[in-house]
């Protein structure tokens, strides 16, 4: 039964002595040794935990326990959210890579509490335990919401234009302690005269941005300069960060970081490595550290990593990853793909990174359709096999938790 089954199931009738009755003495251990104890659970049987009993279900939204979950998560190996995109109605899945059974872990499907209301969605980002997803049709309405506590809020609505594309970020700067929706509109005016040129050209753009806690969204005017229209690949140090688009007057790709501190675009400088102008490379987190996906000739791929974010002389070429094709993929099983819209695929690339594992492997994405880790020590790939693993998803790396965030009485 997935998590969504476990939340619905009829729950029998207790009474108030029944909680009293539960007691297991763990009462009578220090809170911080359980609280220690707790965060180096699997988030699935965290979940099974709070359900026991009104104490344990205390113990389990203890503030302290949310913020050592995400430390735990960020040195272990982390959740995976799938996100499939089936026409109608999307679905989200998920897997426990820290439950330390790989080959028994089923993936699970998650529940979407306010999916009547929004079917069809786009997956923002991740960030502390949150997820971020917005109206795959029109951009709005966008939720924030936590997986596995069910909590969410809906964003208020943000100015909308009649012809626009729109670029999104989510994320948390850790000086502020601010959670962020950053939403970059690129818009033509009706009376554009370019409205039957074959590649529409948009002229005008504004960035909005949203702080959770906040009643409205905000102007910060024009955009520096438009990007690839995909979501922030990678939030390193409470900054995010996208590939610019290149255009006739500015043919080079950027690497662009938007401070959520101080709300401001910097280019960041790009690796040495040649070629970068081309759509050839993208973004991802390793370690805490940015990293550039570079893909060269014959299937091969290099992943550059910049150790001290923000200076050019850092950026160093770590791995260095073969051709290869899953065994599923050698099947060209292309023909039972559905017929839906990723608009958020990394443009038809074989592989994509998505992180460092505890054990110094690499999880790879091949195809939005099967999951790989790479043993750089070993030069050896290995398909990872899920039991009820959907057969087209995009994988987003996740951290597990019970986090969410305060707001003000309204």
């Amino acid at each position: 039964m997935g998590l969504d089954g476990e939340r619905h199931a009829k729950r029998r009738k207790t009474k108030p002595e029944d909680d009293q009755q539960q007691t297991t003495g763990m009462e009578s251990q220090p809170h911080e040794i359980i609280v220690d104890i707790l965060s180096r659970l699997p988030i699935t049987s965290l979940v099974q935990f709070k359900c026991v009993c009104r104490g344990w279900r205390a113990l389990a939204q203890d503030p302290l326990l949310s913020d050592m979950l995400l430390s735990c998560k960020a040195e272990g190996n982390p959740c995976l959210i799938l996100h499939c995109d089936f026409p109608i109605r999307n679905q989200l899945y998920f897997v426990d890579l820290s439950a330390h059974n790989e080959e028994k872990e089923k993936v699970k499907r998650l529940y979407v509490p306010f999916q009547a209301t929004m079917s069809e969605f786009d997956v923002v980002g991740s960030c502390n335990g949150l997820l971020c997803l917005s109206n795959s049709l029109y951009n709005d309405p966008i939720f924030v919401y936590n997986p596995f506590t069910m909590d969410y809020i809906e964003l208020p609505k943000s100015r909308q234009y009649t012809d626009q594309e729109v670029v999104f970020g989510f994320g948390f700067h850790p000086k502020t302690k601010e959670y962020k929706v950053v939403k970059i509109v690129y818009y033509r005016n009706s009376s554009s005269r370019y409205s039957r040129a074959r590649r529409i050209i948009y002229r005008q753009s504004n960035v909005q941005i949203f702080t959770l806690g906040s009643s409205a969204w905000r102007s910060l005017g024009k955009a520096s300069c438009q990007f690839v229209r995909r979501p922030s690949e990678a939030l390193v140090s409470g900054r995010l960060h996208w590939v610019s688009q290149p255009r006739r007057s500015d043919p080079a790709r950027r690497i662009m970081s938007f401070d959520l501190a101080y709300e401001q675009f910097q280019e960041v400088p790009k690796p040495d490595c040649g070629g970068l102008n081309r759509c050839n490379f993208h973004l991802s987190v390793l370690k805490g550290c940015l990293a550039a996906a570079v893909y060269g000739n014959y299937g091969k791929l290099a992943i550059w990593v910049m150790k001290d974010y923000n200076v050019k002389e850092s950026w160093i070429k770590e791995f260095s990853i073969g051709a290869y094709m899953p065994k599923c993929l050698k099947q060209n099983l292309d023909r039972d793909r559905p017929l839906n819209i990723w608009k958020n695929a990394s443009n038809g690339k074989v592989v994509r990174v998505l992180c460092l594992l505890e054990n110094g492997e690499i999880l790879l994405e091949y195809k939005n359709r099967v999951l790989v880790s790479y043993d750089p020590k070993k030069g050896k790939f290995r398909d990872l096999v899920f039991q009820g693993i959907p057969n087209w998803f995009q994988t987003v790396v996740h951290a597990g938790s019970f986090n969410w965030i305060k707001t003000p009485p309204s």
